[in-house]
């Protein structure tokens, strides 16, 4: 089988209890909508205002494990977006992000689990990924056409064409999942405080997910690793 990730040793030897996921899947289909993923979302709306919507704002934040996401991001000055999120859907009464159904998925099991995820289209990758850390001389394209530089000390994953996404910058315009997506990878990063099971326990729930849209996928690999 083709190596699917490969872990550059800075990584460990920098982000001591840090983790990083992926879950590759053949066989997917991505509608534009689609009734399951619809009900999924609706059900997800529902579970975070039961759970959250009573709190008030630094309760919600202090959740795990959003204060160790909050920590990584304001090293890089920035706030963890995941949490603007729930947020939103928690307090001010917003929908869950909608979208095609791959990215649906990955939406919802981002604010099921707080785990932060990069969707990306299996086939237009030059495998291996590889995990790193940012030098911050890093650039890519991002999905809306601007410069992207991966931070310095941040984690980021790469193929033979370049980035592919990085925690604090985020995705890049290249291997997006769309309409043609057949065949999906998912790449998952947990920074130091979220536990490993956490993070594979996320992996499980997209693959849950993207079933409800194609049943027969095909699980290609799934992997879990520390530093």
């Amino acid at each position: 089988m083709e190596t699917i990730l490969v872990v550059d040793p800075a990584w460990r030897e920098a982000s001591a209890g840090a983790s990083f996921g992926l879950l590759a899947l053949r066989g997917v289909r991505n509608p534009a909508a689609d009734a399951a993923m619809a009900a999924e979302a609706e059900r997800l709306e529902r579970e975070v205002r039961e759970r959250f919507g009573a709190l008030d704002q630094a309760t919600l934040r202090a959740t795990p494990p959003l204060p160790a996401y909050a920590a990584w991001y304001k090293r890089f000055g920035q706030r963890y977006h995941v949490m603007m999120q729930l947020e939103s859907v928690a307090m001010k009464g917003k929908p869950v992000p909608r979208g095609a159904a791959l990215v649906e998925a990955m939406f919802v099991a981002e604010l099921r689990t707080l785990v932060l995820t990069a969707g990306h289209d299996l086939e237009v990758i030059a495998l291996p990924v590889v995990l790193g850390l940012g030098s911050g001389e890093e650039r890519f394209t991002t999905p809306g056409g601007k410069e992207g530089i991966v931070k310095a000390g941040d984690m980021f994953a790469r193929d033979g064409g370049g980035v592919l996404s990085a925690v604090v910058t985020g995705p890049s315009d290249r291997a997006r999942i769309g309409p043609g997506t057949t065949a999906a990878l998912f790449v998952a990063y947990a920074p130091p405080g979220v536990p490993a099971d956490l993070l594979a326990a996320h992996l499980d729930e997209i693959e849950r997910l993207t079933r409800l849209v194609a049943p027969a996928a095909e699980r290609v690999a799934r992997e879990v690793v520390s530093a």
